[in-house]
C-alpha cells in the first residue's frame, strides 16, 4: 500500500502537518504556568525553562533523560514521515547531551479512513531510524483518532556534567547552527501543491547525534535544538533562560534550497507568523537591522520539523551565525 493508492493525500488528513502543529508558544507557556518551580532531589532540568527533555539522577549517578514528540503527516509518503517523526523525537535527547536507550512508539489512526498497511508503512520508517540510532524501538501505544499522529517516547542517559540545557549560556560566544532552516515552508508547499522537495526530506531524517557528540566534546552547556517555534523562537527561550541577549546574523543563516521562492509565491506557514508574532516585543524595531523584510523575519521564525541544534559555542563544520551578548533581547542584522 502507497500513498499513491489512497483516494487523499495523507497530509490532507490532517490540519496542521510537523511541528508546525504544535500549540503556539504563548499559549502553552500560559497552559503549564502552574506546573513550573516545583523541585524534587533527584530532578536536574525540569519543566521551568521549556527543555528539551526532563534530566532525573538516579543512584550511581547517571542522568536519565525522558522526552516525548509527536505530530500529522507532514509529508505524503508514509515511510518517509514515520523517519522524519522518528529523527525529531530522538533529537531531543541528543540536544541534551544524551544518548537514547530505548524507545516507544505512539500511534493515532483514523482506522475507518486508512487502511492499517499504511500505519505498517509508518512504522517501519520510525524503526530504520531508530535502528540507525542504535536505539531499541519495542512496542508503544495506539489510539483510534480523528487525524492520523505519529512519534515516539524516548528515554536516554547522559553523565549530568556533559547535560547541555537551554538556562547556561553565557554572553561572548558564538552561535552555532547544525541546519538549515525552511523546511516549514516547503512542508507547507508540499501541503498545497503535492510538490515534493527531497532535500528538505534529507535534512529532517538527518539525525543530531554527530552535531550532539562534538558539541558534547567541545564542552558545550547550553544548546537545543530547532523544532516548531523556529531558530528566532528557540534562540529567545534559550537568551530569556540564561539572562543574556543575542546579536544574530541573518546572512549567515543556513537556508535550504526553493524556499525563499516558495515564499515570495505565497507559501508561507500560519505557525510561522505566530512564531514572529510571539518574539517580536523582544527584537523592537530598533533591533532589526534596515533592509530585513518580513518575509526574512519570518522565515527566521519558521517552524522547522526535526531541525538542528542550536549551540551557544563553536563546533567544527557547523556555521556560526553570531553571537551571545551581555543584556537581554535580540538583534538581528
Amino acid at each position: 500500500m502507497s500513498e499513491t493508492s489512497l483516494p487523499q493525500r495523507l497530509t490532507s488528513f490532517a490540519a496542521g502537518g510537523g511541528c508546525a502543529c504544535k500549540i503556539p508558544p504563548g499559549e502553552l507557556e500560559d497552559a503549564v504556568s502552574a506546573l513550573t518551580g516545583r523541585t524534587h532531589e533527584s530532578v536536574i532540568v525540569g519543566l521551568d525553562h521549556g527543555d528539551d527533555a526532563a534530566a532525573v539522577r538516579i543512584e550511581n549517578g547517571t542522568a536519565v533523560l525522558a522526552t516525548t514528540d509527536f505530530f500529522t503527516p507532514v509529508v505524503d509518503n508514509p515511510y518517509d514521515w514515520g523517519r522524519i517523526a522518528a529523527a525529531n523525537a530522538l533529537s531531543d535527547i541528543y540536544a541534551m547531551g544524551g544518548s537514547p536507550v530505548v524507545a516507544l512508539n505512539l500511534v493515532a489512526w483514523p482506522r475507518e479512513k486508512l487502511p492499517m498497511e499504511l500505519l505498517s508503512e509508518v512504522l517501519a520508517g520510525g524503526l530504520s531510524v531508530a535502528d540507525e540510532a542504535n536505539c531499541p524501538l519495542i512496542g508503544g501505544h495506539s489510539i483510534d483518532a480523528p487525524e492520523p499522529t505519529y512519534g515516539l517516547a524516548v528515554t536516554g542517559t547522559a553523565a549530568p556534567e556533559h547535560i547541555m540545557r537551554n538556562d547556561a549560556a553565557a554572553a561572548g560566544l558564538p552561535l552555532t547552527l547544525t541546519k538549515p532552516i525552511g523546511v516549514g515552508v516547503l512542508n507547507n508547499r508540499h501541503k498545497a501543491t503535492g510538490a515534493v522537495f527531497d532535500q528538505a526530506i534529507a535534512n529532517m531524517t538527518t539525525l543530531n547525534r554527530q552535531a550532539a557528540e562534538k558539541a558534547v566534546a567541545a564542552g558545550i552547556k547550553a544548546a537545543t535544538d530547532v523544532t516548531g517555534f523556529g531558530l528566532l523562537g528557540h534562540l529567545f527561550k534559550m537568551m530569556r533562560a540564561s539572562g543574556v541577549g543575542a546579536v544574530l546574523d541573518s546572512s549567515a543563516v543556513p537556508v535550504l534550497d526553493d524556499v525563499r521562492a516558495s515564499m515570495e509565491a505565497g507559501f508561507v506557514p500560519g505557525g510561522s507568523r505566530r512564531n514572529l508574532d510571539w518574539v517580536r516585543s523582544s527584537l523592537g524595531d530598533e533591533l532589526v537591522a534596515e533592509g530585513i523584510s518580513e518575509n526574512e523575519m519570518i522565515l527566521l521564525a519558521d517552524a522547522q520539523t526535526s531541525g538542528g541544534l542550536l549551540v551557544v559555542g563553536e563546533i567544527p563544520g557547523y556555521p556560526v551565525i553570531g553571537h551571545t551578548v551581555a543584556g537581554s533581547g535580540i538583534q538581528i542584522k
